[in-house]
């Protein structure tokens, strides 16, 4: 079994780049909803920071991944500075240009059967789907076939959130934040980064910060996995 366990950073356009009637469909709701005007400017401040979880108004930054057997990551990020790749731990970080990060992940996937992430079918793996297609670049794995491990006939895709909630059973979808603290295991968040922070970091042109809580992140999500392995994960995998 060949394991990949991955996560992304993404960042949102510019508000004041988008075109008018762009700006007039994603506020429609805002613009609807809102009693007050206190309400609308709380919206549309929300709506501008948010644009990054969207693929259709964002990018991704920085894909982060972790070869579970050989014990070897690699980190590529965007970055607007020409710079040399550099060591963190067991983690290779490369300043790549998004098609070419995409290129990249998509490249290697191909050589694993077991991928896992943290809200991956929520977020991750849509987000990286789309931004490929808009990228010209071609995905080399299905990772969203089947919900439920045993629908998975190809490659299979352990996102930690909808195993460790038992696909949405909790009353809620605790954080990987969360989960790390009751399993004793170090937060991404730990320095003071969250992802919240990346779009700001990424103005400022802190691209090997966002890297590097990438590397956390990554790190935190094979921690969960392997203490999912040894005490939950179904005995066929």
């Amino acid at each position: 079994m060949a394991t990949l366990v991955f996560d992304i950073e993404t960042v949102g356009e510019d508000w004041g780049t988008l075109d008018e009637t762009t700006q007039k469909i994603l506020s429609r709701w805002v613009e609807r909803s809102a009693k007050t005007d206190e309400e609308r400017e709380s919206g549309l401040k929300d709506l501008r920071e948010g644009l990054g979880f969207s693929p259709l108004t964002g990018e991704v930054v920085a894909i982060g991944l972790y070869d579970l057997e050989r014990g070897k990551g690699v980190v590529y990020y965007q970055s607007k500075r020409r710079e040399e790749d550099y060591e963190v731990g067991d983690y290779s970080l490369r300043v790549r240009g998004e098609k070419e990060m995409l290129q990249d992940f998509w490249d290697g996937a191909a050589a694993y059967d077991t991928f896992v992430t943290f809200n991956g079918r929520g977020f991750d793996v849509p987000f990286l789907n789309l931004r490929s297609a808009i990228c010209g670049v071609r995905p080399s794995r299905d990772l969203m076939q089947g919900r439920y491990l045993y629908q998975q006939k190809g490659a299979k895709h352990v996102d930690l959130q909808d195993q460790l909630t038992f696909y949405g059973a909790m009353y809620k979808r605790p954080s990987l934040h969360l989960f790390c603290r009751a399993f004793g295991i170090e937060s991404p968040k730990a320095e003071g980064v969250a992802g919240d922070d990346v779009t700001a970091l990424f103005k400022d042109g802190k691209y090997r910060e966002i890297a590097e809580y990438n590397v956390r992140d990554v790190i935190a999500t094979t921690e969960l996995y392997k203490k999912w392995r040894a005490y939950l994960a179904p005995e066929q995998i």
